[in-house]
């Protein structure tokens, strides 16, 4: 092993704190490590100093020691990996970017014992709704394909009962290890799929597996108030586990599709609704219809612009799990006259309006100009 020095080495100060010392190594380890450089002798033994180095740096008596006397005052001038690191959890850290989820090659798929496979996958079905039955909640029928339960063999994957025996390449435990240049990589087992059995009756309609395709019809429950993109969790209804493994999860997303007269803000509602001109100058009430198909009479004040909007208090969606409900807003849009079927006396009254306009007009436009003159 090199007697290089372990700063230089790892390209750190010699006052480096540890956290300075680890991120060091870990930068030349990744850049280094043979999985990368295969074939490559100058970059493993360049990573077997860097490694030496971390070993003694990262451990605050071997670094005193070093600082002190050198490399005689390591304990074995060298790094030793039957000593490895202070810990496993600190070597899985280092290599956690290299290696996806840890030493090891990624994580694993959990198993609740040697007779129960893997858990099944989880499931999105997107669902599309009105958005009056995400004001009163519904139970939607949905139906989808996916991996069940084999019936044949009670999802054992074995005919006739016949108990699967442990597999002799892992010795039951799922995986297997296998030397990859410097280290030792720990990879599923490629003869029973990390499912540490091996079933010799295999059954003819799933081949072993405990599961097969098929339709799914199930209902699901819709609250009342249900937002867009509301995920509503199914419990159990995802695929199905290997042999007898946990069911996954089915997750319903929720689309509201667009309603034709109300445009919804979280809990409120947005309409719009025509009135007439007389009625805008004049004021009265009208009568809208609320999502739950209520009449509601709204009032319209004296001389109301068009884009006004008018509050309808608790007429609006259901807020989740809550009795509340938001608001209706009602924009008023003020239509003007049809002028070609107009009658004598409407013209009539038209011109004596615009005669009177005209006048308020002139003295607004005198007043104006005998100002600017003064000025």
């Amino acid at each position: 092993m090199s007697k290089k020095d372990y700063y230089d080495l790892l390209e750190v100060d010699r006052n480096a704190s540890v956290d300075e010392i680890k991120k060091a190594y870990k930068k030349l380890a990744l850049k280094y490590h043979p999985d990368r450089n295969p074939g490559n002798k100058e970059a493993e033994e360049k990573f077997k100093e860097v490694t030496a180095a971390y070993e003694v740096l990262s451990d605050s008596q071997k670094r005193a020691g070093y600082d002190r006397y050198g490399h005689d005052g390591t304990s074995n001038g060298g790094f030793d990996f039957s000593q490895g690191f202070s810990s496993a959890e600190d070597f899985s850290d280092i290599f956690n970017d290299f290696f996806g989820g840890g030493f090891g090659g990624g994580s694993r798929t959990k198993r609740g014992s040697a007779s129960q496979g893997a858990t099944g996958a989880d499931l999105r079905y997107d669902l599309e709704i009105s958005l009056e039955d995400a004001f009163q909640g519904i139970q939607a029928p949905i139906h989808y394909v996916t991996n069940v339960k084999c019936g044949t063999c009670s999802g054992t994957g074995s005919e006739g009962a016949v108990k699967p025996v442990q597999c002799h390449t892992c010795q039951g435990s799922g995986r297997i290890r296998a030397q990859q240049g410097f280290f030792t990589i720990e990879r599923t087992c490629t003869t029973c799929y990390g499912e540490g059995e091996i079933i010799k009756n295999k059954c003819n309609k799933c081949g072993g597996s405990g599961r097969k395709r098929d339709e799914v019809n199930i209902s699901v429950s819709i609250p009342k108030g249900v937002e867009e993109g509301t995920k509503v969790k199914v419990s159990g209804k995802g695929e199905a586990g290997t042999r007898n493994g946990k069911n996954g999860d089915l997750y319903v997303c929720v689309k509201i599709a667009p309603h034709k007269i109300f445009v919804r803000n979280k809990a409120d509602l947005h309409c719009k609704v025509p009135i007439r001109m007389t009625l805008a100058v004049l004021g009265g009430e009208i009568e809208v219809q609320s999502i739950d198909g209520a009449k509601i009479g709204v009032k319209v004040p004296e001389g109301v612009q068009t884009g006004t909007k008018l509050r309808c208090r608790d007429k609006g969606m259901p807020y989740m799990n809550s009795h509340a409900r938001g608001d209706l807003y009602v924009q008023v849009i003020v239509e003007t006259l049809n002028i070609k079927n107009l009658t004598k006396k409407q013209i009539e009254l038209i011109k004596a309006f615009e005669e009177e306009e005209s006048a308020n007009m002139k003295e607004q436009a005198e007043g104006f100009f005998g100002k600017v003159k003064k000025k």
